[in-house]
């Protein structure tokens, strides 16, 4: 047996293979496709291949899963699965008796092509495009579906028999007759050659369902016949389709030795498996074709939902129902949104008439500690409170937007979701990439929570609310840009904008036109003169002063704490709480956000409430001291620890005046006197580098710009920009390959150093020089340059020394700017 199978192995296919290496041998698929090409003609026909394709799986499973001895489990995909197939195969077939009637006679002629010319020995090339010509007229799926049905009846015949084989005297006398029994007694020893034929029927019906995927894809709406997608099938989908059917007519050769011919005609599994591997390579350029496809289509529909959101955005409808399910939707069409404190979904229509304030966040295990949350939580536990009041008619929604979700990020979300008392949404699928997309190019959203409020009917009424409800509160409402002007419009720079009745006494000063002072910094010393002296003044003068400590910004909670304790414990004067100390800085900058937008560049630097902020903002960003006074709701006096120090010391110099203006105007015009005479003091002034930054700032004391830099805190979320009025040196150097430097200050713990190595290579190794193309060289380093360390290096002549190193002559031209 042996002997005859290995003897007259493939004679019948040798043709076929002899053929196929000469026609490939000294030609290429460029010319294969060329003669595939001139057979098709342009009137496409087209069957429903779906369903048809449904029903030819199914025969291919059956017809292998029952063949009796063999256990085809290696060789089949494990997705396929009896039952349900089954199942599929009779609704397809019964959509398929409903949608069209089948070419039935084509069919039957491509079998009889196949099996009558395999059995005579015709050329495996021949049959292709004898077949090819037979289905001309049909487009390219509908030719593969055809060519694999009419192979797919005679296998499930072959299957038929085989399995019924033992049961019905039919089926039992066709199978003598076929010599079937000789074929299922040596069906263990035939494994090899059952495996690569499988194996090759598994990548014929792969490669034909990715043909018929490629055809499903929407190509007019999406492609023009220019399109690299659409030129790349033309070149590809011929090809494929002539190197499916022709492994079609190798598989049938398999059953008709099988059925007929003799086991002795199987080809030897090598072969089979090389043409198994030609398809799989088929397979992944189609996938390729149809996963670029899919990216265009996808892009498409995005930029077309893109833009459909846009429009949405720009027009006024009746309610916000439309808008707020642009923006959230499940396609399952349940609830979207999520009630976080009664624990239940919602949908958009329970937001109708209300103005929603969408609280987009990044996904960030620190959110509850962040500003803007805090913010939040209070501005909501009001609403919760007074329900029914025009001022709560809204409602939050949280939007956490990440770029990617994992199941750590969902559990992640779960956790502050469970922890919120607003709405937000149901789960992270609600928010499409479209919708992400969106809230990052219009809205500006980066990192750095924002709180965007859609009004009544839909329309974006402001683009982050959250700094004009830190700073009005409820009286914020409806939180949009136009009540945000209407507010400042009403205010003018006093210390009732600054203080907000957070003392619980203030209301009282006010009313009573007291001189209120506040003032701050860590230096317990010099608050210990500063209220003495004050109180003395106070006394001199015959006026009622209530001094109030409010800490500084960015405070240390340790080092606060401990200042409040002194202050307390000595009676020097009363402080705010812990907290709201905090919220006193946290205030001050959402007053900087909010007047800094709606402020046009060019009044920024005469806008006294934006002067004023940026003053407080100064003073607090440093740990020295410093005031502000005021009586009543009347004008203000600010001024640096050391200054405001200095005139109360000097009292006696303007009391005089203090009769003819009063108290706070005559300190004022006195202060305005120590300013001129006294040398600058360098003021910074630290600020969340995020939302609207002027191009410029000036500085609060000398009207000079503002230095720009950039710190970064281990300890906090966001990242800090901080302007600074410090000098910097500059020398002029006369040298070859330097023309300048701007040395900024050495640090003494690296002065040692320093000496040791040449300045400009220590700081180029460090990253801090920087060489312009008009060969102009800058240190740019965050140190700068003080009096004593500058006397010391010029003294020394180590700036000389070190250069010198560097250029072998000696600089000349050295000044100091």
């Amino acid at each position: 047996m042996d002997t005859k199978m290995s003897g007259r192995g493939t004679r019948l296919l040798g043709n076929g293979r002899g053929s196929h290496h000469r026609a490939h041998g000294a030609s290429d698929e460029t010319e294969l496709g060329r003669k595939i090409m001139a057979i098709h003609e342009t009137d496409e026909r087209g069957i429903h291949v779906k369903p048809v394709l449904s029903i030819i799986e199914v025969i291919f499973y059956r017809a292998t899963a029952d063949l009796p001895g063999y256990s085809p489990a290696a060789s089949l995909p494990q997705s396929l699965d009896i039952v349900p197939h089954d199942e599929k195969a009779v609704h397809s077939a019964v959509a398929l008796h409903d949608m069209v009637e089948l070419p039935t006679r084509t069919i039957s002629a491509i079998s009889c092509e196949i099996f009558s010319k395999c059995s005579a020995g015709v050329d495996v090339n021949t049959i292709v495009m004898d077949i090819l010509q037979l289905i001309k007229h049909y487009n390219w799926d509908s030719k593969v579906v055809l060519v694999l049905a009419a192979f797919a009846i005679t296998f499930g015949e072959f299957r038929l028999v085989v399995q019924l084989y033992s049961s019905n005297p039919l089926a039992k006398a066709i199978a003598l007759l076929k010599q079937l029994p000789e074929i299922l007694e040596h069906a263990a020893a035939l494994r090899p050659k059952l495996d690569a034929l499988f194996a090759l029927i598994n990548e014929i019906l792969d490669v034909t369902k990715k043909i018929v995927e490629f055809y499903d894809i929407p190509r007019s709406e999406y492609f023009t016949a220019d399109s690299p997608e659409i030129l790349a099938a033309a070149s590809h989908i011929p090809t494929a389709v002539y190197w499916t059917i022709r492994s079609i007519i190798v598989a049938a050769t398999q059953i008709l030795a099988l059925t007929g011919m003799g086991i002795e005609y199987l080809t030897e599994p090598w072969e089979l498996s090389s043409l198994a591997h030609k398809l799989n390579n088929i397979k992944g350029h189609l996938v390729d074709l149809i996963e670029r496809c899919h990216k265009v289509i996808q892009k498409r529909r995005e930029d077309e939902t893109f833009e459909a959101l846009v429009r949405i955005f720009t027009v006024t409808h009746i309610d916000n129902t439309k808008p707020l399910s642009a923006l959230f939707y499940y396609n399952d069409g349940q609830p979207p949104l999520y009630d976080c404190f009664s624990k239940r979904r919602v949908t958009t229509e329970e937001y109708r008439r209300k103005v929603v304030a969408l609280f987009i966040t990044d996904l960030d295990s620190e959110l509850p500690r962040g500003t803007e949350y805090s913010i939040l939580q209070q501005m909501y536990h009001e609403k919760r409170q007074s329900a029914t009041r025009a001022q709560s008619q809204y409602e939050v929604v949280w939007v956490p937007i990440s770029d990617y979700w994992t199941d750590e990020k969902q559990v992640l979300f779960e956790t502050l979701r469970d922890q919120m008392e607003w709405h937000s949404i149901h789960h992270h699928s609600v928010v499409s990439s479209v919708v992400t997309r969106y809230v990052k190019e219009k809205w500006n959203f980066a990192k750095k929570p924002m709180l965007v409020i859609m009004d009544t009917q839909g329309k974006i009424a402001h683009h982050n609310a959250i700094h004009m409800m830190c700073i009005w509160g409820s009286l914020a409402f409806p939180f949009s840009i136009t009540q945000e002007k209407l507010l400042w419009d009403d205010m003018r720079w006093s210390i009732e904008l600054v203080a907000d009745n957070l003392d619980p006494n203030m209301a009282i000063w006010l009313q009573d036109n007291r001189h209120i002072c506040l003032y701050g910094g860590e230096d317990i010393n010099w608050i210990r003169k500063f209220t003495r002296i004050a109180k003395d003044v106070a006394i001199e003068s015959g006026i009622t002063l209530e001094l109030l400590y409010v800490g500084r910004s960015k405070p240390k909670e340790r080092t606060i704490k401990s200042v409040i304790d002194v202050i307390n414990k000595e009676g020097l004067s009363r402080t705010l709480d812990w907290n709201l100390i905090w919220y006193f800085w946290m205030r001050l900058e959402s007053m900087w956000h909010s007047k800094g937008q709606l402020t046009k560049p060019e009044d920024a630097k005469k806008d006294p409430i934006l002067l004023g902020i940026i003053a407080m903002l100064s003073y607090g960003s440093s740990d020295q001291g410093w005031a502000v006074i005021s009586k009543g709701v009347g004008e203000m006096v600010k001024s640096n620890g050391e200054h405001f120090l200095k005139v109360l010391a000097e009292h006696g110099r303007w009391k005089m005046r203090e009769e003819v203006l009063g108290f706070v105007p005559a300190m004022g015009e006195y202060l305005n006197q120590v300013h001129l005479e006294a040398p600058h003091h360098c003021t910074s002034l630290i600020l969340p580098a995020t939302g609207a930054m002027p191009d410029t700032v000036s500085c609060s004391e000398c009207g000079r710009l503002m230095e720009r830099c950039v710190t970064h805190f281990s300890n906090s979320m966001h990242t800090n920009l901080m302007l600074s009025t410090k000098r910097s040196y500059h020398f002029t150097l006369k040298n070859r390959g330097w023309d300048a430097l701007v040395a900024r200050r050495v640090p003494k713990r690296r002065m040692r150093l320093l000496q040791k190595r040449s300045f400009i290579r220590e700081l180029d190794r460090q990253g801090y020089a920087m060489a312009t193309s008009d060969g102009l060289v800058e240190v740019q380093g965050k140190f700068k340059l003080e009096n004593k360390e500058f006397e010391e290096l010029r003294d020394n002549m180590l700036l000389e020394k070190v250069l010198l190193e560097r250029d072998q002559k000696k600089p000349s031209n050295l000044r100091r700017n």
